[in-house]
Protein backbone atom coordinates (compact mmCIF):
# COMPACT_ATOMS: atom_id res chain seq x y z
CA UNK A 1 0.00 0.00 0.00
CA UNK A 2 2.59 2.29 0.76
CA UNK A 3 4.89 1.35 -2.19
CA UNK A 4 1.78 2.26 -4.75
CA UNK A 5 0.72 5.31 -2.47
CA UNK A 6 4.63 6.55 -3.19
CA UNK A 7 4.89 5.75 -6.85
CA UNK A 8 1.59 7.49 -7.71
CA UNK A 9 3.19 10.86 -6.07
CA UNK A 10 3.50 13.33 -8.39
CA UNK A 11 6.32 15.02 -6.29
CA UNK A 12 9.74 14.07 -6.39
CA UNK A 13 11.25 12.52 -3.36
CA UNK A 14 14.02 14.70 -1.51
CA UNK A 15 16.69 12.92 -2.63
CA UNK A 16 18.92 15.31 -4.27
CA UNK A 17 19.22 17.01 -7.99
CA UNK A 18 19.73 13.70 -9.83
CA UNK A 19 16.93 11.54 -7.67
CA UNK A 20 14.57 14.45 -8.34
CA UNK A 21 15.33 13.65 -11.91
CA UNK A 22 14.54 10.33 -11.76
CA UNK A 23 17.72 9.29 -11.62
CA UNK A 24 19.99 7.58 -9.00
CA UNK A 25 22.07 10.18 -6.89
CA UNK A 26 25.06 10.95 -8.85
CA UNK A 27 24.22 9.60 -12.36
CA UNK A 28 26.25 11.21 -14.81
CA UNK A 29 29.37 11.66 -12.35
CA UNK A 30 32.19 9.35 -12.28
CA UNK A 31 32.14 6.43 -9.70
CA UNK A 32 36.20 7.30 -9.57
CA UNK A 33 35.90 10.83 -9.26
CA UNK A 34 36.75 11.35 -6.01
CA UNK A 35 40.03 8.86 -5.88
CA UNK A 36 40.64 10.84 -9.36
CA UNK A 37 40.65 14.40 -7.65
CA UNK A 38 42.95 12.40 -4.40
CA UNK A 39 45.27 11.66 -6.21
CA UNK A 40 45.65 14.64 -8.14
CA UNK A 41 45.82 16.19 -5.08
CA UNK A 42 48.49 14.15 -3.74
CA UNK A 43 50.24 14.44 -6.49
CA UNK A 44 50.42 18.31 -6.71
CA UNK A 45 51.26 18.19 -2.76
CA UNK A 46 54.89 15.77 -3.44
CA UNK A 47 55.44 18.46 -6.11
CA UNK A 48 54.85 21.44 -3.97
CA UNK A 49 56.72 19.96 -1.14
CA UNK A 50 60.03 19.05 -3.53
CA UNK A 51 60.03 22.78 -4.25
CA UNK A 52 59.20 24.44 -1.30
CA UNK A 53 61.71 21.49 1.25
CA UNK A 54 64.70 22.76 -1.94
CA UNK A 55 63.46 26.85 -1.05
CA UNK A 56 63.08 26.77 2.72
CA UNK A 57 64.65 23.27 4.29
CA UNK A 58 62.72 20.06 5.84
CA UNK A 59 61.44 22.36 8.41
CA UNK A 60 59.57 24.90 5.66
CA UNK A 61 55.49 25.48 6.95
CA UNK A 62 53.35 22.96 5.91
CA UNK A 63 50.87 25.29 5.01
CA UNK A 64 53.08 26.89 2.56
CA UNK A 65 53.55 22.85 0.63
CA UNK A 66 49.39 23.48 0.64
CA UNK A 67 49.52 26.66 -0.82
CA UNK A 68 51.98 26.02 -3.01
CA UNK A 69 49.89 23.04 -4.07
CA UNK A 70 46.30 25.00 -4.34
CA UNK A 71 44.87 22.73 -1.67
CA UNK A 72 43.59 22.91 2.60
CA UNK A 73 45.83 21.87 4.99
CA UNK A 74 43.25 19.47 5.82
CA UNK A 75 43.73 17.71 2.47
CA UNK A 76 47.24 17.08 3.11
CA UNK A 77 47.22 15.93 6.43
CA UNK A 78 44.62 13.45 4.88
CA UNK A 79 47.19 12.43 2.63
CA UNK A 80 50.59 12.93 4.97
CA UNK A 81 50.41 12.17 8.75
CA UNK A 82 53.67 14.29 9.50
CA UNK A 83 56.03 15.96 7.60
CA UNK A 84 58.14 13.25 7.77
CA UNK A 85 55.54 11.10 5.53
CA UNK A 86 55.12 13.95 3.28
CA UNK A 87 59.25 14.28 2.53
CA UNK A 88 59.41 10.56 1.99
CA UNK A 89 56.48 10.61 -0.58
CA UNK A 90 59.18 12.94 -1.93
CA UNK A 91 62.04 10.71 -1.73
CA UNK A 92 59.92 8.11 -3.11
CA UNK A 93 59.06 9.59 -6.01
CA UNK A 94 62.46 10.61 -6.25
CA UNK A 95 63.30 6.77 -6.25
CA UNK A 96 60.87 6.04 -8.50
CA UNK A 97 62.35 7.74 -11.22
CA UNK A 98 65.71 6.78 -10.67
CA UNK A 99 63.92 2.88 -10.99
CA UNK A 100 62.67 4.19 -14.26
CA UNK A 101 65.89 5.56 -16.01
CA UNK A 102 67.52 2.45 -14.99
CA UNK A 103 64.80 0.32 -17.02
CA UNK A 104 64.79 2.24 -19.96
CA UNK A 105 66.29 0.62 -22.87
CA UNK A 106 69.86 1.53 -23.67
CA UNK A 107 69.83 3.39 -20.15
CA UNK A 108 73.33 3.71 -19.13
CA UNK A 109 75.00 4.23 -15.56
CA UNK A 110 76.11 8.16 -16.81
CA UNK A 111 71.88 8.40 -17.48
CA UNK A 112 71.05 7.43 -14.26
CA UNK A 113 73.59 8.95 -12.38
CA UNK A 114 72.36 12.32 -14.20
CA UNK A 115 68.36 11.91 -12.90
CA UNK A 116 70.06 10.62 -8.97
CA UNK A 117 72.22 14.22 -9.62
CA UNK A 118 69.48 16.09 -10.61
CA UNK A 119 67.28 15.20 -8.00
CA UNK A 120 70.45 15.49 -4.98
CA UNK A 121 70.28 19.44 -6.60
CA UNK A 122 66.64 19.87 -6.22
CA UNK A 123 65.67 18.25 -3.32
CA UNK A 124 66.21 18.45 0.22
CA UNK A 125 64.42 15.84 1.52
CA UNK A 126 66.49 13.82 -1.13
CA UNK A 127 69.95 14.90 0.47
CA UNK A 128 68.56 14.67 4.34
CA UNK A 129 66.85 11.65 4.04
CA UNK A 130 69.64 9.84 2.37
CA UNK A 131 71.31 10.75 6.00
CA UNK A 132 68.65 9.00 8.01
CA UNK A 133 68.53 5.48 9.63
CA UNK A 134 65.53 3.46 9.76
CA UNK A 135 64.38 0.43 7.71
CA UNK A 136 62.36 2.95 5.19
CA UNK A 137 65.66 4.60 4.61
CA UNK A 138 66.96 1.08 4.03
CA UNK A 139 64.65 0.17 2.02
CA UNK A 140 64.60 2.89 -0.26
CA UNK A 141 68.51 3.44 -0.57
CA UNK A 142 68.17 -0.46 -1.60
CA UNK A 143 66.22 0.13 -4.59
CA UNK A 144 68.26 2.69 -5.53
CA UNK A 145 71.68 0.35 -5.08
CA UNK A 146 69.47 -2.05 -7.70
CA UNK A 147 68.65 0.21 -9.93
CA UNK A 148 72.49 1.08 -10.31
CA UNK A 149 72.92 -2.75 -10.33
CA UNK A 150 70.73 -3.00 -13.41
CA UNK A 151 72.68 -0.44 -15.13
CA UNK A 152 76.39 -1.03 -14.26
CA UNK A 153 78.15 -2.49 -16.83
CA UNK A 154 80.19 -5.65 -15.55
CA UNK A 155 83.92 -4.55 -15.94
CA UNK A 156 83.39 -1.48 -14.66
CA UNK A 157 85.80 -0.46 -12.30
CA UNK A 158 83.09 0.13 -9.82
CA UNK A 159 80.45 -2.07 -7.58
CA UNK A 160 77.31 -1.29 -6.91
CA UNK A 161 78.50 -0.53 -3.25
CA UNK A 162 80.90 1.82 -4.83
CA UNK A 163 78.63 4.07 -6.70
CA UNK A 164 76.68 4.58 -3.50
CA UNK A 165 78.82 5.50 -1.25
CA UNK A 166 80.14 7.88 -4.58
CA UNK A 167 76.63 9.14 -4.81
CA UNK A 168 76.75 9.93 -0.61
CA UNK A 169 79.72 11.48 -0.87
CA UNK A 170 78.38 14.08 -3.58
CA UNK A 171 75.02 14.64 -1.45
CA UNK A 172 77.43 16.12 0.88
CA UNK A 173 79.32 18.29 -0.73
CA UNK A 174 76.14 19.61 -2.43
CA UNK A 175 75.08 23.76 -1.10
CA UNK A 176 74.45 26.66 -2.33
CA UNK A 177 71.17 29.08 -2.24
CA UNK A 178 70.21 27.82 -6.23
CA UNK A 179 69.93 24.63 -8.12
CA UNK A 180 72.49 26.11 -10.72
CA UNK A 181 75.18 26.48 -7.75
CA UNK A 182 74.34 22.74 -6.31
CA UNK A 183 74.69 21.21 -9.91
CA UNK A 184 78.06 22.78 -10.10
CA UNK A 185 79.00 21.73 -6.91
CA UNK A 186 78.18 17.84 -7.45
CA UNK A 187 79.18 18.16 -10.68
CA UNK A 188 82.76 18.97 -9.66
CA UNK A 189 82.56 16.10 -7.41
CA UNK A 190 81.43 13.80 -9.65
CA UNK A 191 84.58 14.84 -11.87
CA UNK A 192 87.05 14.49 -8.43
CA UNK A 193 85.64 11.18 -8.41
CA UNK A 194 86.40 10.46 -12.00
CA UNK A 195 83.05 9.06 -12.21
CA UNK A 196 81.01 10.28 -15.82
CA UNK A 197 77.56 11.61 -14.99
CA UNK A 198 75.10 12.18 -18.16
CA UNK A 199 72.94 15.30 -18.69
CA UNK A 200 71.16 16.65 -15.22
CA UNK A 201 67.61 16.05 -15.64
CA UNK A 202 64.32 14.60 -14.18
CA UNK A 203 63.42 10.68 -15.72
CA UNK A 204 60.43 12.54 -17.54
CA UNK A 205 62.35 15.32 -19.10
CA UNK A 206 64.73 12.69 -20.93
CA UNK A 207 61.50 11.05 -22.22
CA UNK A 208 60.19 13.66 -23.61
CA UNK A 209 63.54 14.75 -25.54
Amino acid sequence: MTKATESQDPRPAARGPAAAQGGPPDQGRPANQGRRVAARNRTALIAAAREVFAEQGLNAPLSAVARRAGVGQGSLYRHFADRLALASAVLDENVRQIERAAAEPGGSLASVLGVITWHLSRSTAFVDLLRVRGEQARTLSERVRTALSGCLPVDHRLSADDVMLAVAMVSGAIGGPTPAERERLALRAWRLLGVEVGPLQPFEAAVDE
